[in-house]
């Protein structure tokens, strides 16, 4: 029985977890290029502006690109999209990299390389996270969540260290060169191991394209407990990610602080994104995988009040707080993407998940641009002190909420195109509550 059940678990861990290194090793290069190409942006320009408008690149494919990049992904074979992906990041990479060894790089270069990046990223990311659904059985999606969040939080704590010692040793044409290696990691396994594909329903054609764009929408809109989630998401990120982008101001005005705070604020967020992380693959969460989330989001808010409320004088007790929010990020992110990919059909996953980044990622530039003269006028802690009370009062008000609460049970049935039939799981009874991831 014993090597019954490790043959079964061998059968879905090797192939997938080489593909993860492979895609493990891409994103340490992206963090690296990512953190060298914000450094040269900062010494050769100096200005904040700058470095704004990159952000806003970088963003943009998301926000305008990924809703029809979903209906791509759910068409198109998704080991193809990522070697297409990776490959096309790869070439734009190296052209970058050829520009600054002739020194004729300049800022504008960097921009155009970054939306091909992000655009990119675009695709790549739904098709890896609709494929890791068909990979890995239902029983372990909240733990290979876990360990996703683990990775982005060591790729936090280790990429700003080794790519300033990096640039010590390198030219700026050596970073680059260094992501288009690990690139080639990422690659290479998607040659030799098959990925499951869904059915593909429907036609074909540029008519079919807009059709499957207003099926996704429509699916998400029909199904009230994810409608639900998209909403909370988009508030939240409206709320929170401008607080967390106010923390240099935050550490200088109200804390008095220096770079070095700061960067202990962001070192103890990354301690506390892999220890959550960790803790979510070895524990999986609760039963019902909601219950989990919405703890996190709970404990997201407690720990962003903490960082609000902490007097000029105890410094220390806001690193607590930045610890327990990312200890909390995994434990409310893994569950919401191990829902998603075990209830929603593995046709219709580009599509959602692209869905929803899409709509909460726009909300943060807006949340941005109200957030600089809210602060100036009320002070920047007033920013955290509203941004985790919501984060706490949706999080709690989501658990009266049987829609949110009960989403992977109530999920939604599609019609068939061809057949008018229903299509996708239902029927599952509503358990106690006790989510797991």
């Amino acid at each position: 029985m014993v090597e019954e059940r490790e043959s079964k678990v061998q059968a879905w861990a090797a192939p997938f977890f080489t593909i993860w290194g492979g895609q493990a090793a891409s994103l340490l290069g992206s963090a690296l290029v990512q953190f060298g190409l914000v450094w040269w942006l900062t010494q050769t320009t100096g200005s904040a502006t700058v470095l704004a408008t990159a952000t806003l690149v970088a963003m943009l494919p998301a926000v305008f690109i990924g809703p029809l990049a979903g209906v791509l992904v759910d068409r198109w074979d998704r080991r193809i999209v990522m070697i297409v992906a990776d490959g096309l990041i790869a070439l734009a990479t190296l052209g970058l990299a050829y520009l600054f060894a002739v020194g004729a790089a300049q800022v504008w270069h960097i921009y155009l390389i970054m939306f091909f990046r992000a655009l990119g990223g675009g695709f790549h990311w739904p098709a890896m996270e609709a494929s890791t659904s068909l990979m890995v059985p239902e029983e372990h999606l909240s733990r290979v969540a876990g360990l996703n969040q683990t990775l982005n939080g060591i790729l936090n704590i280790v990429a700003p260290p080794v790519g300033a010692l990096l640039l010590s040793v390198l030219p700026m044409q050596g970073i680059l060169a260094i992501d288009v290696g690990t690139a080639v990691l990422a690659i290479t396994p998607l040659f030799f191991i098959p990925i499951p594909q869904p059915e593909r329903r429907g036609e074909a054609g540029a008519f079919s394209l807009v059709k499957d764009l207003r099926e996704g929408l429509q699916y998400v809109w029909g199904w009230p407990g994810l409608m639900g989630l998209l909403i909370m998401a988009t508030v939240l990120n409206f709320l929170l990610t401008p607080a967390f982008s106010l923390m240099p101001i935050l550490v200088t005005e109200h804390f008095g602080g220096e770079a070095i705070h700061l960067g202990w604020l962001d070192s103890a967020f990354g301690v506390g994104v892999v220890a959550g992380g960790l803790i979510l693959s070895a524990w999986g969460g609760f039963r019902r995988r909601m219950v989990t989330s919405l703890t996190g989001i709970i404990g997201i808010g407690i720990g962003t009040l903490l960082i609000g409320l902490t007097p000029a004088t105890a410094f220390w007790f806001a690193l607590i707080g930045s610890i327990f929010v990312g200890l909390m990020q995994p434990i409310a992110n893994g569950p919401l993407m191990a829902i998603i990919q075990a209830r929603v059909e593995p046709e219709m996953q580009g599509r959602v998940f692209t869905l929803l980044r899409s709509v909460a990622t726009a909300m943060s530039p807006l949340g941005m641009a109200i957030a600089g003269p809210v602060a100036d006028w009320l002070g920047v802690r007033t920013w955290y002190w509203v941004g985790g009370a919501a984060c706490v009062l949706m999080g709690v008000g989501a658990f009266f909420t049987p829609a949110i609460l009960y989403l992977e049970d109530n999920h939604r049935k599609r019609e068939s195109r061809e057949t008018g039939s229903r299509v996708g799981d239902v029927g599952y009874e509503v358990q106690g509550a006790g989510g797991r991831e």
